[in-house]
């Protein structure tokens, strides 16, 4: 059982399905309870582990230290001496008791996360793997299923695959030493990368038009007999195994399709076969110098960041271009592959359930991407002194509306109610009749100035003797 995996329950007897393409970590411990027993980890199980990590070559100092102590289990050097990539997938050299000389590769997987087929299904599409028979697609020669695995056996090539021509390594060498640290790397030559393309693209093309998912193309999945390339592994999405490049394709949700899956593999295959070495990033807008310039408007079409974001061409658009469309194949045998209207039937909805678990990933990983912006922006400095500006404003706006509304209400609490406003002045009473004396008249003096020497002169021969005496009553005084 491998690392980092949940106990199956005692009643299914199933192991969890486990994804090769997520990175598994893991925390090295001194001692552990298994079974009541303590098994206590010796320094000599680590440097056994790392003996068996030597074959990829050296390391500094730190790399393993960090790397190599921390994050990795004993149980890894059972693992990198295999010849493929993945932890549940095991190879094994046989021989045919009637045909001894002729070498075939027995591998044994376990079920995936993306096996939607049922035990039923399974076992008719497994059966009929060696009647397909195609130029360019490796032959099975015998398949089977159990509830929890698979079985393929199929011819061993001594040449190797085409990964092992572009690393010059031999196809029996462990996986890391193979292609971890390869020592010598080359590209093919012009004509090789038309005629191997032009190959797999007619492979792709007749499993896209039987409506067989595929979806696993990469350098280690080619083999190369004769000048002629052949697919390998046309299993794997039938047992659920997740693609090798599946966390590119997470990525970018254009790529939700089986056939959109391949065609972008194709294009990280087409680029190791021109530079020799996969890209070390995906999108790619800036290519190296290209030994053929005519690869580069294909690389384009598939890689570049325009075409993971709008879409990837198709495998028939890709026939179409100059650098395949005038290749010529000779093919002897006719392609064959007959599947009943029910399995297509399986096949289509395996198919569909496998896009829609993609889309929902590509989903999750794009929130995941968007809140961790978000996050990542508002944590910066500059944002950061926005806010503490933004907030001293807010503050100071705060603090002077509170002082206005003090004042305001300190003005209304402590201030003498405004008096009331007075009423008209009452209308004069009429004059009562009799003869009484008219009232002086008002007019102002004339303006000849006689009366005012006659006022001046009654003034200066006042005298307070001439007054007569008067009885007054007055009742302005205060009553008690």
């Amino acid at each position: 059982m491998a690392f980092m995996e949940q106990q199956p329950q005692p009643m299914s007897g199933r192991k969890p399905p486990l994804d090769d393409t997520v990175p598994l970590i893991a925390v090295i411990e001194a001692s552990q309870s298994l079974q009541s027993h303590t098994v206590i980890r010796r320094y000599s199980d680590f440097d056994m582990l790392n003996n068996s990590l030597l074959v990829s070559g050296p390391l500094e100092q730190t790399c393993v230290v960090q790397l190599l102590f921390q994050n990795t289990l004993n149980i890894i050097s059972k693992i990198c001496l295999v010849i493929g990539w993945r932890l549940r997938k095991r190879y094994f050299l046989v021989k045919d008791k009637d045909q001894p000389k002729d070498k075939q590769v027995l591998s044994w997987a376990d079920l995936g996360p993306d096996k939607f087929l049922s035990d039923k299904d399974l076992l008719s599409a497994m059966k009929l793997l060696p009647t397909l028979s195609h130029s360019n697609i490796s032959p099975v020669t015998f398949a089977t299923t159990s509830e929890s695995s698979a079985l393929v056996i199929r011819v061993f090539s001594e040449k190797g695959t085409l990964r092992d021509h572009i690393c010059k390594v031999k196809p029996k060498e462990p996986f890391l030493k193979k292609y971890c640290n390869p020592k010598k790397i080359q590209g093919l030559e012009q004509q090789q990368i038309q005629t191997y393309g032009r190959q797999i693209l007619e492979a792709l093309k007749f499993l896209h038009d039987k409506g067989f998912p595929y979806g696993h193309l990469h350098a280690s999945n080619v083999l190369i007999e004769e000048n002629m390339c052949k697919l390998l592994d046309i299993e794997n999405s039938l047992l659920g195994l997740p693609s090798y490049y599946r966390p590119y394709v997470t990525q970018f949700r254009k790529i939700n399709t089986t056939e959109s899956i391949d065609v972008y593999s194709f294009g990280h295959l087409l680029y190791e076969m021109t530079y020799g070495r996969p890209p070390d990033a995906v999108p790619v807008d800036q290519y190296p110098p290209p030994p053929f310039s005519s690869v580069v408007s294909v690389l384009q079409s598939i890689l570049s960041t325009e075409a993971c974001k709008t879409g990837m061409p198709t495998v028939s658009q890709l026939l179409q271009t100059p650098l395949f469309s005038d290749v010529l194949l000779f093919n002897s045998e006719k392609p064959q592959f007959k599947i009943s209207s029910k399995l297509k039937e399986a096949l289509k909805s395996s198919k569909e359930c496998l896009e829609k678990r993609l889309v929902e990933e590509q989903r999750t990983i794009h929130q995941h991407k968007r809140l961790t912006r978000a996050q990542s922006h508002h944590g910066s400095e500059e944002e950061k002194r926005k806010r503490k500006i933004l907030a001293r404003k807010k503050s100071r706006q705060s603090t002077y509306e509170n002082e206005e509304d003090l004042s305001v209400k300190y003005n209304n609490n402590s201030g003498a109610p405004p008096a009331p406003p007075l009423p008209p002045p009452a209308a004069p009473p009429p004059p009562p009749p009799g003869n009484e004396p008219v009232p002086p008249s008002l007019l102002p003096p004339s303006a000849n100035g006689v009366g005012r020497s006659a006022l001046l002169s009654s003034i200066q021969s006042f005298n307070k003797g001439k007054l007569k005496k008067s009885d007054t009553v007055d009742h302005s005084g205060p009553r008690l």
